[in-house]
C-alpha cells in the first residue's frame, strides 16, 4: 500500500514538473504551448481598435454576419492575421488589430463599403454584387448519383437574372471569375447557360469554407454602409507594461497562497499547492493550445480562478477536519470530507460558470476575455480540486503520512 502512495507521489510530482517546464520552456526550437506564445490581446500588445456602425436601421443578424466576413477577409488581405473582428450588439462591429500604429491609416486599409463584382477571362464586368439577392451555403448532391457535399447557391433579382444568363451563355466552358475589392474569392467554371436566376458554386467545400464564401458574396451586396463611430490607438509600451504588472501581480498573489496552504493546512497544503500548480500550469498550456487571446481582465479572470481553486480546496479540507473530529479513521475522514464538499463546490462554481457564460455571450471586447478565461479556470478548478487533490491526498496517506494530527487533528 506504501508503494502505491508513493508511486502515486511521484507522478503527481513529475505531471506538475512537466506541465510547469511546458508551460515556462514550451516544446522544441518553437517553444510550442509556452506561455510566451499565448496570443495576447490589444490591450497588452499595442494596436488599434476600431467600431464599425451600421447606417440602416433593423439590419439583421444574416446582414451583420456579412459585413463581420467581409472585414475579416480584408484583414487577411492585408496580412493582420492577429486581428479579431466580433459583433457588438446587433449593429456595431468591433474590430482589433496588434500591432498597428496608424488607427486612421487601419481604416483607409479597411474600407467602409465591399466592391463586388462578377467579370470574364477579359477583365469585362459582368455584373455588379448588388445584383445578387442571396447566396448562402447548402449541402446536396451536385451532380447526379454523387454525394451530399457543401456547395454555395446564388440567387440573383431581376436585373442580375437577366446579365447572368448572357454572361453564363457567353462563357460556357470558361470561368467567371467573382472578385471582391481586386482580390479573386472564386473561379466556378459555366458548364452551361443558366437562365433561372439560381446558380450554385461547387468544388472540394467544407462546411465551413462554403458558409465564407457565401457570407463574402453577401457581403458584396449589403444594403448599407459601415460608419466608423470610435478609434483608438493602444501603444506598444502601454501594453507591455500592462502585460508585465498582471504577470507580476498574478506571480505575487499565486506565491502567496501557495505560501498560506502550505502554514494553515501543512500536508493538506502541500496537497493543495501541487494541485494548484497542476492548475496553473493546465491553464497556461490550453490558453495557448486553444490559441485563445489573453487581455488584460483576461488575467484578472485567471487570478479569479486561482482563488476558486484555493477556495474549493479549503472546503474540502475542513470538511475532513469536521470528520476527524467526529472520531473517523483518516480514511473515512477523506472519503467523506470530499463527498461532503461536492455539494458546497458545484454551487458555487456552477453559478459562477453560468455568470461567466452570459457574460461571454452578451460581453464583447475586454469583458469576453474576462469570460473567457474564467470559464475555463473554473472548469479546470473543479477537475483539479475534485480529482487532483484526492489523488494527492490518498498518495499522502497511503504512503505513510497516516498520523491524523499533519491532517489537522489537534491533540488531546
Amino acid at each position: 500500500m506504501k508503494a502505491r502512495g508513493r508511486i502515486m507521489l511521484v507522478i503527481m510530482l513529475v505531471i506538475a514538473a512537466a506541465l510547469s517546464f511546458v508551460s515556462y520552456q514550451g516544446i522544441g526550437e518553437g517553444k510550442t504551448l509556452s506561455a510566451g506564445n499565448i496570443k495576447q490581446g490589444l490591450d497588452l500588445s499595442g494596436g488599434v481598435y476600431i467600431v464599425y456602425e451600421a447606417d440602416k436601421e433593423d439590419v439583421t443578424a444574416e446582414e451583420m454576419q456579412a459585413a463581420v466576413s467581409l472585414i475579416q477577409g480584408r484583414m487577411d488581405w492585408n496580412g493582420w492575421t492577429e486581428a479579431e473582428v466580433a459583433r457588438e450588439g446587433t449593429n456595431r462591429i468591433r474590430v482589433d488589430i496588434p500591432g498597428v500604429e496608424n488607427a486612421e491609416e487601419a481604416i483607409r486599409e479597411i474600407g467602409q463599403t465591399a466592391q463586388l463584382s462578377f467579370v470574364d477571362e477579359t477583365g469585362k464586368v459582368l455584373l455588379t454584387g448588388d445584383m445578387v439577392a442571396d447566396a448562402t451555403k447548402q449541402v446536396g448532391a451536385t451532380q447526379k448519383g454523387g454525394n451530399a457535399e457543401p456547395y454555395v447557391a446564388l440567387k440573383f433579382n431581376d436585373e442580375g437574372k437577366q446579365l447572368f444568363a448572357e454572361a453564363t451563355a457567353a462563357n460556357i466552358g470558361k470561368p467567371i471569375y467573382i472578385v471582391m475589392d481586386g482580390e479573386v474569392i472564386s473561379a466556378p467554371m459555366v458548364q452551361s447557360a443558366i437562365t433561372t436566376g439560381e446558380a450554385s458554386i461547387t468544388g472540394n467545400f467544407t462546411g465551413e469554407s462554403a458558409e465564407e464564401l457565401a457570407s463574402l458574396i453577401r457581403a458584396g451586396s449589403l444594403p448599407f454602409n459601415l460608419n466608423v463611430i470610435q478609434m483608438k490607438n493602444v501603444g506598444a509600451r502601454l501594453g507591455a507594461d500592462a502585460l508585465a504588472t498582471g504577470v507580476k501581480a498574478g506571480a505575487i498573489g499565486l506565491a502567496l497562497v501557495l505560501i498560506f496552504m502550505l502554514v494553515v493546512y501543512k500536508v493538506l497544503g502541500f496537497a493543495a499547492d501541487l494541485a494548484l500548480i497542476i492548475y496553473v500550469g493546465l491553464e497556461l498550456i490550453l490558453l495557448n493550445a486553444f490559441n485563445i487571446t489573453l487581455t488584460l481582465p483576461g488575467i484578472a479572470g485567471i487570478i479569479l480562478s486561482v482563488g476558486m481553486a484555493v477556495d474549493a480546496n479549503v472546503v474540502i479540507f475542513e470538511r475532513l477536519k469536521e470528520e476527524l473530529v467526529q472520531g473517523k479513521t483518516l480514511r473515512v475522514a477523506i472519503k467523506n470530507g470530499f463527498s461532503r464538499a461536492l455539494p458546497v463546490i458545484l454551487d458555487g462554481n456552477v453559478t459562477t460558470l453560468i455568470a461567466a457564460v452570459v457574460l461571454f455571450f452578451l460581453g464583447s471586447g475586454t469583458v469576453k476575455g474576462f469570460a473567457t478565461t474564467l470559464i475555463m479556470g473554473i472548469i479546470i478548478s473543479m477537475f483539479t480540486a475534485l480529482v487532483i487533490t484526492r489523488l494527492i491526498v490518498n498518495g499522502l496517506m497511503q504512503g505513510g503520512c497516516s498520523n491524523p494530527k499533519y491532517y489537522g487533528m489537534r491533540s488531546k
